[in-house]
C-alpha cells in the first residue's frame, strides 16, 4: 500500500492545558489602588495646568491694562518775536509752549524735575528750568510753558549767531529744535517706579515774522528714555 493510501491516524494523547494563574484578593486590591492613583494624578495635573493657563491669561490682561505708556508731547507754539524787529538782538526772546499728555488709564506720572533747551543747527543756545515738581493724573494734559531770553541769561546768542537767524529769515524759514529733559516716576495705586530720565525732542520752524509756521504747529515730539 502506498503512503498516499494510508488513513490518517488521530492523536489521542491528552493535550497540555494552559496554566491558569489564580491571583489573591490583595493583588486585585493593589491593582485597583494603582488605577485609582493614576486617575487622581491625571486629574490633579489637569487642574494644575488649567489653573496655570488661567493665571497666565489674567496676568497678561492685567499687564496690558497697567503697562505704562510714555507721555505724549506736542508743540503748540514757538515764537522768536525779535526776528521781526530792528535791532532784535537786544530784546532776543524765544517763547514756547507744549502739551504733555498722560494717556494711561490707571497710571499717574510724577515729574520730579523738568528743564528746557533750545538748539539752532544742533548747537545749544539756551536752557531754562520748567515747572515745579508735580503729579499728573491719568488721562490728563498739562501745558508746559517756557521762555529763553538774553535778559534772563537763559539765551546765549551773540551778534554773529543772530546774523545767522536773520539770514535764514530772509529765506523765509528759521529752524530750531526744542528739547525737554525730565526725571519722572510712574505711579500705580500705591506703587511707584524708579526714577527714569525722559528726553523730548521737538523740531520747529518759524517764518519771517518770528511765529511758528502752520505746518509745524501741533506736531508730535519724539520721546525716549536714558
Amino acid at each position: 500500500m502506498s503512503s498516499s493510501d494510508r488513513l490518517p491516524i488521530r492523536d489521542t494523547r491528552p493535550q497540555p492545558q494552559p496554566v491558569k494563574h489564580h491571583h489573591s484578593a490583595r493583588y486585585y486590591a493593589q491593582r485597583v489602588r494603582e488605577s485609582f492613583t493614576t486617575r487622581v494624578t491625571k486629574v490633579l495635573c489637569a487642574i494644575f495646568l488649567s489653573f496655570l493657563l488661567v493665571s497666565l491669561i489674567v496676568f497678561f490682561i492685567v499687564w496690558l491694562s497697567l503697562r505704562p505708556h510714555r507721555p505724549r508731547f506736542h508743540v503748540i507754539d514757538f515764537t522768536v518775536p525779535g526776528l521781526a524787529q530792528k535791532p532784535g538782538l537786544d530784546n532776543a526772546v524765544i517763547t514756547f509752549n507744549v502739551t504733555a499728555r498722560n494717556s494711561n488709564q490707571h497710571i499717574g506720572i510724577y515729574y520730579d524735575s523738568m528743564e528746557g533747551f533750545v538748539y539752532y543747527k544742533d548747537k545749544q543756545i539756551g536752557s531754562t528750568p520748567l515747572l515745579h515738581p508735580f503729579f499728573q493724573e491719568p488721562k490728563t494734559t498739562t501745558v508746559v510753558y517756557g521762555q529763553f531770553g538774553i535778559g534772563t541769561a537763559t539765551l546765549a546768542v551773540n551778534s554773529r549767531r543772530w546774523k545767522e537767524f536773520v539770514n535764514d529769515r530772509q529765506h523765509g524759514t528759521v529752524y530750531f529744535r526744542l528739547g525737554i529733559m525730565s526725571v519722572i516716576r510712574f505711579k500705580v495705586s500705591t506703587w511707584k517706579s524708579v526714577h527714569q530720565k525722559m528726553h523730548v525732542n521737538c523740531d520747529v520752524a518759524v517764518g519771517s515774522d518770528g511765529l511758528i509756521l502752520p505746518a509745524w504747529k501741533n506736531r508730535k515730539c519724539s520721546v525716549y528714555f536714558s
